[in-house]
């Protein structure tokens, strides 16, 4: 096997002192070092020291190739690390890895929690909302965060939403000389931090207590999202999502996206999501709710009319219908959907419902009515008031 021209070296708090003498060597005989600021100063860097370019990119590290490279970084180099950036533009032959325990394993090794049962977040420059459906009393997380103040933006942001009385484990510079750990309650931790600001490198491990869990399956309930009244209620959603079958990693178009909470479920179940929507006020709201559970980067929004918005989007694996929907739009998608596509669409209106029925006589798939029903109060008494109902075509072609 070729001599590899790039290092990457986990280098945590105590410096070159915690090395391996291979990890030593491989810093002993780079022509260039590159890392951020931090880790240059305790490898000991100097003038062969490069710092990672503002925003983060992996560009001026490939272009030194044929030159002997070491690239720092905390811990394991794979694990929320440049490692796995930096790999998906190599061949196996170019690099190699010398890992120390991960900032997560120094954590937990100090709080003696099971790894495997901790939830472990990289939240350096993802936004904290990603935290929320992995609430749960007595559930445990490990995040790492990009500096001090990023620790008082988590502990206001856990508490605004109802988990102002979970225990938070303050750890600045874990494994090394400076090594500090405070215990703080969420809802005083903005208090003490702003008289005691944390320093970083900084994690935060917490253990929730006090909040409203997210449910885990589909159907949350209508008051988790921001809408006006064009939404796809709690049961007919955990219908319609069951209809789509979600599977990690695959992408959803919503189209007539309403609050997008079909889009924001198909995405908290693993999945990628493009929601359309026409009506400007429902693209905030859209953008809204994906910002509430920290899926900006898992659901793009389009303002904009279907058919003529979904030219140029990536191909989907399914495909929701829950207004709008015409002749004409089917036509469209079937010129767009790759074949094995879930097409779901729900209808309220007369003559889209009879559009359905003539869609499934002539292709097939499955033709659901739902009737549903809710208690309501009808002077000192109850009854039932009765929702629209609702009928749903699930086709693949």
């Amino acid at each position: 096997m070729a001599d590899p021209w790039l290092t990457l070296v986990g280098l945590n708090e105590e410096g070159l002192d915690g090395l391996a003498p291979v990890a030593r060597r491989a810093i002993d005989q780079a022509q260039v070092i590159v890392g951020g600021p931090r880790h240059l100063a305790l490898a000991q860097a100097g003038d062969r020291g490069r710092p990672w370019p503002v925003p983060f990119d992996t560009a001026p590290v490939l272009a030194l190739r044929g030159q002997r490279v070491v690239v720092l970084a905390s811990g394991d180099p794979f694990w929320f690390g440049a490692g796995g950036s930096l790999a998906a533009h190599l061949a196996p032959h170019e690099w190699c890895c010398h890992a120390q325990p991960s900032t997560f394993s120094l954590v937990a090794a100090r709080l003696g929690w099971r790894l495997e049962a901790t939830d472990c977040l990289g939240l350096h420059a993802s936004p904290l909302q990603q935290l929320l459906p992995r609430l749960a009393p007595g559930g445990q997380c490990i995040v790492l965060l990009r500096d001090g103040s990023a620790v008082a933006e988590l502990a206001g942001w856990l508490t605004q939403e109802g988990w102002g009385a979970s225990t938070l484990w303050v750890m600045e510079s874990v494994g090394g000389p400076r090594e500090r750990c405070r215990t703080l309650r969420a809802h005083e931790a903005e208090a003490v931090l702003a008289a005691d600001p944390a320093q970083a490198p900084v994690a935060v491990a917490l253990r929730a207590a006090g909040g409203p869990a997210l449910p885990q399956v589909p159907g949350r309930a209508d008051d988790w999202y921001a809408h006006d009244g064009q939404i796809t209620k709690a049961p007919a959603r955990a219908l319609t999502l069951a209809a789509l079958a979600p599977r990690r990693g695959e992408r959803l178009w919503d189209i007539g996206g309403g609050s997008g909470s079909v889009a924001v479920e198909w995405c908290l179940a693993g999945g990628l999501a493009t929601s359309v929507e026409q009506h400007a006020a429902r693209v905030d709201n859209i953008r809204s709710n994906a910002a509430r559970f920290g899926l900006q980067q898992a659901l793009q929004v389009v303002h904009g009319l279907a058919p003529d918005a979904l030219q140029g989007l990536a191909a989907p694996q399914a495909v929701f219908v829950g207004g709008g929907f015409d002749a004409a739009l089917f036509a469209a998608l079937r010129a767009l959907m790759p074949t094995g596509c879930r097409l779901v669409v729900n209808a309220v209106t007369l003559e889209t419902e009879a559009l359905l029925v003539q869609l499934q006589a002539d292709h097939g798939g499955q033709l659901l009515r739902l009737e549903l029903s809710s208690a309501e109060p009808l002077g000192r008494m109850r009854s039932w008031k009765a929702a629209r109902p609702l009928v749903q075509w699930s086709w693949q072609p």
